[in-house]
């Protein structure tokens, strides 16, 4: 199923960085250009684990959604998709409940341009793409009910997305309108970048980025948990990406070698 036509022509902003191609080419993907491996290999000046942090978030992505649809959560709304890398999360919930629901969304326009791969799902289940910025959570809804129902639980999973987004243009405020849309019983699924760890060279990969034109809005361990307020959290609470349910996975080669520099959370909306 697919709402925008992917094949049609899409603009790319290839004269600044985009976190989605960065990501991409992070994870060894080919769907990046010159000005996303500049800001990648500045950032592994930095730190040269950065690459290991993208796969621990497809990590985590890939045992909170095997947690969630073992537990009965047949709707996700994946906001800041990223570039498809196999598995994605369609492949993953529908494997454990086939006829489950996927929206995703992103506003770069390189993952309209591959979204068919994101809607190549069971015959049971259904798959749809929206081009959509996480900064208008009314549009992102307005898409989502065309395909989920909003009177069953929902999972938002909002993976390595809002560290994209400053306090300026509202980012707890963003989240508290998506969940006030969603139903008891659903879940918030993120993760989330901090300077708590590497305090230097978070500061100097904020500069770099700012210089770029990328908003990197590093948060303390008490600020990612401000977005989960009001919300029961799922054990063991907030935690370091990859030491969240490891048994639902198989391990990211490096993930133990050294810190990495983020939280993971889910959490229940009573």
């Amino acid at each position: 199923m697919t709402g925008q036509d992917p094949t049609s022509a899409v603009r790319i902003d290839t004269t600044r960085p985009h976190p989605a191609r960065m990501y991409d080419w992070y994870l060894g993907g080919k769907d990046n250009y010159p000005v996303d491996e500049e800001m990648g290999r500045q950032m592994l000046t930095l730190d040269p684990r950065v690459p290991v942090m993208a796969r621990v978030n497809r990590a985590f992505m890939h045992r909170t959604t095997r947690w969630l649809a073992r537990n009965g959560v047949r709707q996700f709304l994946d906001i800041g998709t990223g570039i498809p890398t196999e598995p994605n999360l369609h492949q993953v919930a529908q494997d454990v409940v086939p006829d489950a629901r996927v929206v995703y969304c992103d506003n770069d326009p390189i993952v309209l341009a591959h979204a068919a791969a994101l809607l190549r799902g069971t015959d049971e289940g259904v798959t749809e793409y929206l081009q959509a910025d996480v900064r208008d959570p009314d549009a992102i809804l307005e898409g989502a009910r065309k395909v989920l129902d909003f009177s069953e639980p929902v999972a938002l999973s909002l993976i390595a997305l809002l560290h994209f987004v400053s306090d300026e243009d509202g980012a707890h405020d963003l989240v508290g309108r998506l969940l006030a849309a969603l139903p008891s019983g659903s879940y918030l699924v993120m993760t989330h970048a901090t300077s708590d760890f590497t305090p230097e060279e978070s500061e100097a990969a904020t500069a770099k980025m700012r210089a770029a034109g990328v908003t990197l809005a590093l948060r303390s361990r008490a600020e990612f948990t401000r977005f989960f307020d009001g919300l029961d959290l799922v054990e063991p609470g907030v935690e370091v990406p990859h030491r969240w349910h490891p048994e639902l996975g198989e391990p990211v080669p490096g993930q133990d070698d050294g810190v990495i520099p983020g939280y993971g959370a889910v959490a229940r909306k009573p």
